[in-house]
């Protein structure tokens, strides 16, 4: 794994006792996780307990301080083992971001040393049902009440849903772009409630559920911003930490695909060899290699640019893009080599291919990313949304 030039040592020490632990505490869960198929909530606060959701906290908030870079790696090696426990702390991660950038001094202070603890799991909850990812299209709504909002509706495909203590939502309180507003509403608060855990194909152990409110109240010192900031919540969060969280889950799942292609085929023995001495098969392995390695590059070089704060939105639309979409051919490509086997639970190439699937859509589909970079060649992109969160353009002021 040759990527000094992003990493130093106090990266390769974080990625050492990260794949330690998710070699000795989560991989033996799988098997069960893959049966449950549910949320695995003590797996969920054992990770958290480590304290790595607070890693691109500051210290000053009890945090590890180590920024995007680092959090990659975190996310990257618990995905190599579980792509489900990576996309649990890909999606807390999320629900660190509206905090960071948009909280009050009083909640910065009342949240971020909970959730640097392990004590709190966040998230953040956009998508509904019938909007999907036009954000603009969001039903969902909080009316004024005093000094207290009252949210009604539904959010779909929440991270976390089901093992989250703090929601950060994003809801209707008037007309048009400035009509959103986000709040935090705790787990137990009334008139907030989960729907059942549904079924999915892949990230079992993980839950990206749905959220109802049903005259929740919420005091107003719960909410992150001003009113009218929803959509700066929303569109940074996903697109500043969505995108390059996403992209570490699928880097992850990647290397798993790798790992395990290259042990079967040294191992399955054909015309009195292991298929990996087949010139046929170590093409595909080495297609496998490539993709890999230069899906690396555009994730640790994206979020390189992130740590120190440059403009990169583009460069993490194209980590996303790359990223999902060449471990998805590279999972295809691995499923050919196992042949018959792979497709039975003996193997966990299968499961690493239908976890792979769910990374495409979150943060953008490919479509969405090739879209926005042909507007960016062109010059129609309207500044960069890196840029003005380093710049504090679109962080609240309290």
């Amino acid at each position: 794994m040759t990527t000094g030039y992003f990493t130093n040592e106090q990266h390769d020490a974080l990625r050492a006792e990260v794949r330690a632990f998710a070699e000795r505490e989560v991989l033996p869960r799988v098997p069960e996780m893959e049966t449950q198929k549910t949320v695995h909530h003590e797996l969920s606060r054992l990770i958290a307990a480590q304290g790595w959701l607070g890693v691109t906290i500051p210290v000053d908030y009890g945090g590890m301080g180590m920024g995007h870079l680092a959090k990659t790696i975190i996310i990257e090696e618990l995905a190599r083992v579980s792509g489900a426990m990576g996309a649990m702390v890909q999606a807390s991660q999320l629900g660190v971001a509206k905090i960071l950038h948009f909280g009050s001094d009083e909640q910065k202070k009342a949240w971020l040393p909970k959730v640097a603890y392990g004590d709190c799991l966040p998230t953040i909850a956009v998508t509904e049902s019938a909007s999907g990812g036009h954000v603009l299209g969001m039903r969902a709504q909080a009316v004024r009440d005093g000094d207290d909002y009252i949210l009604n509706g539904h959010k779909v495909f929440v991270g976390n849903s089901h093992v989250g203590d703090l929601h950060g939502v994003v809801v209707r309180t008037g007309d048009g772009p400035k009509g959103l507003t986000a709040f935090l509403v705790e787990s137990d608060r009334p008139g907030f409630a989960l729907a059942p855990q549904q079924s999915t194909m892949g990230l079992h152990g993980f839950s990206f559920g749905e959220l109802l409110f049903e005259n929740c109240r919420v005091p107003a010192t719960n909410r992150l911003g001003d009113e009218g900031q929803g959509l700066s919540v929303a569109y940074s969060s996903s697109i500043l930490y969505g995108r390059s969280n996403l992209t570490a889950v699928s880097l992850g799942i990647h290397q798993a695909i790798l790992d395990e292609t290259v042990a079967y085929a040294s191992q399955r023995e054909l015309y009195g060899r292991p298929i990996a001495e087949l010139d046929n098969i170590k093409q595909k392995i080495g297609q496998i290699t490539s993709r890999l390695m230069t899906a690396r590059i555009t994730a640790y070089h994206a979020v390189h640019l992130l740590d120190r704060g440059m403009p990169c939105d583009i460069e993490l639309m194209n980590a996303k893009l790359v990223n999902v979409e060449s471990a998805l051919d590279s999972a295809r490509e691995a499923m050919e080599i196992h042949a018959a086997i792979g497709l039975t639970t003996e193997r966990p190439i299968e499961r690493f291919l239908r976890d792979a699937y769910h990374i495409f859509a979150p943060a953008g589909t490919s479509d969405v990313q090739r879209l926005r970079l042909a507007e960016a060649a062109m010059g129609r992109t309207k500044g960069q949304w890196s840029e003005r969160i380093v710049n504090g353009e679109a962080v609240a002021v309290h």
